[in-house]
């Protein structure tokens, strides 16, 4: 079996997606990434176990991400190569919308937002330190959770009005364009009774809603109206949530396309399915 590897090292975890000759998905792999290097080994090895396959197996390893800078020389023996992080995400997110362009968001340790067309390179509009480190950091200190899926839980049984202003609180007549529930501060109105799950609701509610304004400035940049947003952020209940009144007051249309926690490893892989295979001097 002829697998290309496609191996995103981020800033928190390390991504790995088997893919076929063809482009199909063998399976995906998410490990926590406490050092970019053990953890690219550690889940190349339980990738290749988990699905029953050899060294012999793999015609190459494609690695992006953050941490691919820390990997030289070929890995395992194996034909290895990088790609650039912001072209993999916006191959990775066009294939799996199945759009033609749009603004790409990559949600991650910190946000990204591209520019991905068909046929074209990937454009890098700007970035912002905002994303799941901020929420990670802020919840440490706040509500003494660090751990996203615990943070994601707790969230979930918060109370926004224990923690944000909204337009209703400020405004007499709420009966314009802006929705009387939409936040006019984060943080604004906290409460002195706020509970820890208020808290963490707060904070998410402040990195998406951050992310989201951003998204509608690129999206006006490039005079369009597609999102496609990727990263782990995305898998947050309160993602779908925040970008759907996003859509209502500015008409721009957010997907989150199945898998895209893992659109920028997939995106690596298909870039290399497009190119030569690898040598040791694409090793940057």
């Amino acid at each position: 079996m002829d697998v290309i590897l496609g191996i995103d090292i981020g800033g928190s975890t390390t991504k790995i997606v088997g893919l076929r000759t063809d482009g199909s998905v063998i399976s995906m792999l998410r490990v926590k990434a406490e050092d970019q290097v053990t953890s690219l080994y550690g889940a190349l090895g339980n990738y290749l176990r988990s699905n029953d396959l050899s060294l012999e197996d793999v015609q190459r390893v494609v690695l992006t991400g953050v941490g691919a800078s820390y990997v030289d020389g070929d890995i395992f023996g194996l034909p290895t190569c990088k790609v650039d992080e912001f072209q993999a995400s916006g191959m990775g997110a066009l294939a799996l919308s199945s759009q033609k362009s749009g603004v790409v968001v990559t949600m991650g340790t910190g946000t990204a937002f591209l520019w991905a067309e068909s046929g074209k390179p990937v454009q890098h509009l700007c970035g912002s330190g905002i994303g799941g480190g901020t929420l990670g950091g802020l919840c440490h200190k706040l509500v003494d959770a660090e751990r996203f899926g615990q943070i994601k839980k707790l969230a979930e049984q918060g109370e926004l009005n224990k923690v944000d202003l909204t337009i209703r609180s400020i405004v007499k007549d709420s009966s314009g364009v802006l929705d009387p529930d939409m936040t006019a501060a984060n943080f604004g109105d906290l409460s002195e009774d706020a509970t820890p799950a208020d808290l963490a609701a707060g904070v998410v509610n402040l990195v998406l809603q951050a992310i989201g304004t951003m998204t509608v400035l690129a999206c006006q940049c490039h005079h369009t109206k597609t999102v496609i947003a990727i990263g782990s952020m995305t898998t947050l209940p309160q993602a779908e949530t925040n970008f759907q009144a996003f859509e209502k007051l500015y008409g721009i249309h957010y997907t989150i396309p199945e898998n895209a926690t893992f659109a920028t490893a997939i995106g690596a892989a298909l870039c290399s399915l497009e190119q030569k295979p690898c040598n040791k001097n694409e090793l940057q």
